[in-house]
């Protein structure tokens, strides 16, 4: 009984430190907040009903989306390579054709408005000084501005595909891919590296990452990390809860609010989860395996340890 009284007492410490310690040490450490949902209840809400003809025309017309940004579902390539436009804006203005799959539809409307308000970067983009945020705000194109605006809304997400047919990776690269790399996954902010047979065009592919992200760190302030093992190094509730509010964790940052929607947020950290810990379903099934086995080995070993003294005695 020695020996199970033993087992209990470190079972018990060990559980008391994994359940309530660490967690109450680590919300000492890190500040702790809640999702809203990607709700975005500082953003005013969209109050038309966007047509998407009329939304097309402006989305290619006074809109002026299509001067910066490529729609490549409609067959219009990025008017600009990637290391151009990363050195006109800072960063690469993403292709629209996923946009109304993969972002709010109210983030989208004051996106269009107002950038530095909807993205929470006007501490970085002053325009009394002169700070003007790389994409012009929208004011309208002689009619009704809320209309116009749901229109182009209602456009980009008719041109979007479903969200039932959004992959992870296609929510990763249209809400994440342009500032962040992922090495496991052979991922760089420019796309993704191919498998080069010349030396001299995997050098001229590394050359073309290198200056774009030189631009895009001037822009930022500091290169945007790898996420490749950032789900194990921060969990998925942080990273949520990080993408949907960066001031909060991070008060002053330049990295935007990035105004995915719900199910968006979820394919990316599901993206994030297939990349950086892939093996993490393996993982759990063997270590709940393993501590069945080894509570049977523990019995069998006490009652033959039982067995073994009674006889010597």
């Amino acid at each position: 009984m020695k020996e199970l009284f033993i087992l209990a007492v470190v079972t018990v410490f060990t559980l008391v430190t994994y359940y309530l310690v660490e967690p109450f040490a680590h919300s000492q450490m890190h500040k702790h907040f809640e999702s809203e949902g990607f709700i975005y209840k500082d953003l005013p809400a969209l109050t038309k009903k966007g047509d998407a003809t009329r939304g097309k025309d402006l989305v290619m017309g006074a809109g002026a989306c299509a001067g910066c940004h490529g729609i490549e579902v409609e067959g219009m390539p990025a008017p600009m390579d990637v290391v151009t436009a990363a050195a006109s804006y800072g960063v690469n203005p993403p292709d629209l054709s996923n946009a109304g799959a993969v972002y709010d539809a109210k983030f989208l409307a004051n996106l269009i408005k107002n950038p530095a308000h909807a993205l929470m970067v006007e501490h970085k983009f002053d325009p009394a000084k002169g700070q003007m945020h790389p994409m012009p705000q929208f004011y309208g194109a002689g009619g009704d501005i809320d209309q116009e605006v749901a229109d182009m809304v209602a456009y980009l997400q008719s041109i979007a595909v479903k969200q039932e047919e959004l992959t992870p990776k296609m929510a990763f690269e249209t809400a994440c891919g342009r500032c962040h790399a992922v090495h496991y996954d052979k991922w760089t902010q420019i796309g993704e590296k191919p498998a080069f047979k010349k030396k001299q065009d995997e050098l001229a592919f590394n050359t073309k990452v290198l200056d774009y992200q030189d631009y895009l760190a001037k822009y930022m302030g500091t290169l945007p990390p790898d996420l490749s093992m950032y789900i194990r190094s921060r969990g998925e509730h942080y990273i949520k809860t990080f993408v949907e509010n960066p001031q909060n964790y991070l008060k002053g940052t330049a990295m935007p609010r990035v105004g995915v929607n719900a199910e968006a947020a979820d394919k990316v950290i599901e993206h994030l989860e297939d990349v950086g810990d892939s093996k993490r379903h393996i993982r759990e099934a063997v270590g709940k395996n393993v501590m069945i086995y080894m509570f049977i080995f523990a019995l069998f070993a006490i009652l033959w340890k039982k067995e073994v003294w009674r006889d010597l005695h």
